[in-house]
């Protein structure tokens, strides 16, 4: 008799085994597709964006090449088709280009709308800072002090890209607003930072001499001469962001 029961419990063991497989299998089936859909979805994400970054990597060069030889509707084309692109570095680059273009134009509004856009593009702070600092260069003699000031304000972060660039500009600020003492000071920094380029301090030297002489009024005057937005840098033609290529370099000294 025991091993009848024993038979008996076994069936049952069996059979709620089986229908319990009956009802998780489907939803370990559908797990398993859903785990190689994901991997396989993933791959070519990959794949697109890679084959998206050459092919911007190819316009961009093109676009390059256009502009140093003087074709700028071509050059024009080029960034406009960019700053369509899947990349977001080629497309930061290009909104640059357009906003330099702009600024050629006199459209202050539009070259910073562009710029803005630029920053918001970019894939790193290398590339999005460039682009603010632009659009500091490109309102500084016209927008109000907290306007500037406020844009400037994270790019003055210790270990930010152009923090240097940043301060310089805090100082031409804080000289356009009247505020000598402040933008000594800020040129001080800038004068003395080993971090800073050696055409920032020793404009920054010059600076300090012509406030210190009681200048202050003659250097404002040639602030707002002096006022040029520095060209994008290029990328090098066939350099993939975050491959270990700088997308851009600092602003011209």
């Amino acid at each position: 008799m025991v091993d009848v029961f024993e038979e008996v419990e076994e069936q049952i063991r069996s059979d709620r085994y089986r229908a319990l497989a009956l009802k998780v299998l489907p939803w370990f089936i559908g797990a398993v597709v859903l785990i190689l859909a994901a991997v396989g979805g993933w791959q070519g994400y990959r794949a697109w964006i890679s084959n998206q970054s050459a092919k911007a990597s190819e316009t961009y060069a093109k676009g390059l090449e256009a502009q140093q030889a003087g074709r700028a509707g071509e050059a024009k084309a080029a960034w406009e088709a960019l700053s369509k692109s899947g990349s977001p570095a080629y497309k930061s680059l290009a909104l640059q280009h357009l906003g330099a273009i702009k600024l050629g134009d006199r459209d202050v509004p539009g070259a910073v709308a562009l710029f803005d856009q630029a920053a918001k593009a970019a894939p790193d702070p290398l590339v999005g800072d460039a682009a603010r600092l632009k659009s500091v260069y490109a309102l500084l003699d016209t927008a109000p002090r907290a306007d500037i000031e406020a844009r400037l304000e994270p790019l003055l972060k210790e270990g930010r890209p152009f923090r240097m660039q940043a301060r310089e500009a805090a100082a031409f600020t804080k000289l356009l607003a009247g505020d000598s003492a402040g933008a000594r000071g800020d040129f001080v920094v800038v004068s003395l930072a080993p971090d800073a380029a050696e055409g920032a301090r020793s404009r920054a030297t010059a600076a300090i001499a012509l406030i210190d002489s009681g200048s202050a009024q003659r250097t404002r005057e040639l602030v707002k001469a002096a006022i040029a937005l520095p060209p994008p840098r290029p990328l090098p033609p066939g350099a993939l962001p975050g491959a270990g290529a700088l997308p851009m370099q600092a602003p011209a000294q």
